[in-house]
């Protein structure tokens, strides 16, 4: 018969070490030990062994028998393709609504009043920073209207937070930057100005998360689309 309080407290630890290692408090190549995580969660070994396990599995870190687990940090190759990933998506649910004429009303709307609660975040509230940070580029996305592309994105989000997540406690300025820029994007949209979005979006993304050599290679897509779109 299935333990019923052992799975939800497994589950539980689950979901309290993944928001840990998400938002920073605990660091990319700290070790943790099974029994730190229990006496902090209040339960036995035995559920934190399976969270370790399902954390493992997912990327998020490393077991070593009788020392601890190990969170694994996020490194520039991951960092760089998570920021590809998202441009090419975000992008292409732009440049599909503009193409398809579709109103952009609604999207900027929302957009706008997720920067009205990112304005009102406290400068140490950092967790909440990143969640509506998240949540704003995943409103860009589901305006798409590509289920796929929007299911695919929601599994680089929980990255898109880590990665905002360090990137602010590493900068404290980043916030006020973040909520600028995010609002050029907004106005792009408003503008119906795929091209410029785009654009905005790699400076954006590669900005915020210190990355250089995805500017050339969407940089060329942006103008190859342009071009395209211009000869029709």
């Amino acid at each position: 018969m299935l333990d019923l309080s052992a799975t939800s407290a497994a589950d539980r630890v689950y979901d309290e070490v993944k928001e840990l290692i998400l938002t920073n408090a605990i660091a990319g190549g700290e070790l943790i030990s099974e029994g730190e995580v229990a006496q902090r969660c209040e339960v036995s070994r035995t559920p934190v062994r399976e969270a370790f396990l399902r954390l493992q599995a997912e990327g998020w870190m490393r077991l070593y028998p009788k020392r601890g687990a190990l969170v694994l940090p996020v490194t520039d190759t991951e960092a760089r393709d998570v920021v590809d990933a998202r441009i090419l998506i975000e992008s292409h649910a732009v440049r599909g609504l503009v193409a398809r004429g579709l109103p952009t009303g609604d999207l900027v709307a929302d957009l706008r009043r997720n920067l009205a609660a990112h304005a009102k975040v406290g400068p140490d509230d950092i967790a909440d920073f990143s969640r509506l940070d998240a949540q704003f580029h995943q409103l860009i996305v589901s305006a798409g209207a590509n289920g796929v592309l929007a299911d695919f994105y929601l599994g680089l989000a929980e990255r898109q937070r880590r990665m905002t997540t360090a990137s602010v406690h590493r900068e404290p300025t980043m916030t006020p930057r973040i909520i600028a820029e995010h609002t050029a994007l907004v106005d792009a949209i408003e503008c119906a100005d795929a091209d410029r979005f785009t654009s905005l979006l790699v400076d954006h993304v590669a900005g915020v998360h210190r990355i250089d050599d995805v500017y050339a290679v969407h940089a060329t897509d942006a103008s190859a689309a342009h071009t395209e779109e211009g000869q029709r």
